[in-house]
Formats: C-alpha cells, sequence, structure tokens
C-alpha cells in the first residue's frame, strides 16, 4: 500500500501585522501560504500551483498555524472545516492566512518577528490528489498541483521548507533522478492532531 506523503512549500510574499482600528494595537498577522501560478525555486524540478487547487479544501481540512511547522511551541490558530480562530480564504492570488496572534509567549514572540521583519515568509503542508507532470523544450521538468487533497499546517517560517516527498520523487525518477529529503508523513501529523485536542 502507497502512503501519501505530506509535502512543505515557502511562499515568499511578506507577512504583515494589519493596521489596527482606534488605539489598540493590532495582533492580527496576514499573508500568503500559497501563490498560484508561480514557479518554486529548482528542487529537481520546477513546481507550481494551479488556481483552483485548493477547491473544497479549506472545508474539509483541520489546519493549525503552527511556527516552522513544529507543534512543540504550540499553536497560533486553528480552522476546523473553516471555521476557527484562523482565517483561511482562497482569492486571485492564492491562499491567504490571517489570525489573531494569542496572548501566549508563541504569539508574542511571533508578532514582534514579523514586526521586526525577522519572519518574512510562510510555508504549508498539504498532501496532493491530483497533479500533471511536464517535460518542457529547455530540459526542465514541471510539476503542477491541480488539486491539493488536504491542508495541514500553515506555518511562519524562519527557513523555506522545499521538501519533495518520496512519491513525487518516485514520480520524477521516471523521467530523471532526483533525490531531495523525504518530508514528514501522515502519521506525524496525526500524532499533531491528538496533542492539539
Amino acid at each position: 500500500m502507497e502512503t501519501t506523503k505530506i509535502e512543505k512549500r515557502y511562499c515568499g510574499v511578506p507577512l504583515e501585522v494589519r493596521a489596527a482600528e482606534g488605539s489598540e494595537e493590532s495582533r492580527t498577522i496576514t499573508g500568503y501560504a500559497a501563490v498560484f501560478d508561480s514557479d518554486s525555486v529548482d528542487m529537481g524540478f520546477t513546481e507550481r500551483l494551479a488556481s483552483g487547487c485548493f477547491d473544497g479544501v479549506i472545508e474539509r481540512s483541520d489546519v493549525v498555524a503552527l511556527y516552522n511547522h513544529s507543534e512543540e511551541p504550540g499553536v497560533l490558530a486553528r480552522s476546523v472545516n473553516g471555521d476557527g480562530t484562523l482565517r483561511l480564504t482562497v482569492d486571485d492570488k492564492g491562499l491567504r492566512c490571517e489570525f489573531d496572534a494569542p496572548h501566549t509567549r508563541l504569539g508574542d514572540d511571533m508578532l514582534e518577528s514579523v514586526r521586526r521583519g525577522d519572519i518574512r515568509g510562510m510555508s504549508f503542508a498539504f498532501t496532493v490528489s491530483k497533479d500533471t507532470w511536464e517535460h518542457t523544450d529547455d530540459d526542465r521538468y514541471v510539476r503542477t498541483i491541480d488539486q491539493v487533497e488536504q491542508l495541514y499546517d500553515v506555518s511562519l517560517v524562519v527557513t523555506p521548507a522545499y521538501d519533495a516527498t518520496s512519491v513525487e520523487v518516485n514520480k520524477l525518477e521516471g523521467l530523471k533522478a532526483v533525490n531531495p529529503p523525504a518530508a514528514p508523513d501522515e502519521a506525524y501529523y496525526e500524532n499533531l492532531k491528538k496533542n492539539i485536542y
């Protein structure tokens, strides 16, 4: 039985702290975890997200906002089937995330790091139900993610995460030999869910 591997991708669109209304300081962090129709860096292949790849995903996913894809320091926000403290929307640009940083040590640290520009990007963890591969005339391999099966987390990240899974590496090896490191599997995220409840 083939196990679906969870993949992570980094989005370089800057994060921001939204301006507050009135005199109270804002704690709302916004950003894009994924952007449509934009080529990734070279991972042995190039990847892009098709617009529409997140159709229906938010409504069927339990998604947490984390720091560097780790539940260890805590959870910043959560969306269960589209409801919760993590506000996820899909627009013409991509997967937009917004949450109010909790009044916790982690929340305070992330808020300050985003304000200072120390943390500038986001990443997301996901599985794919449909993708297509193309070998271009200029000898590049391009993977288009047509449909995301499940979304597991959106993370504020220091270092870009471009880990291709062994499932995708196996598909690509039929075209070209590539051996990037494997991403965490579903058991990791099942354990994450158990520890959060």
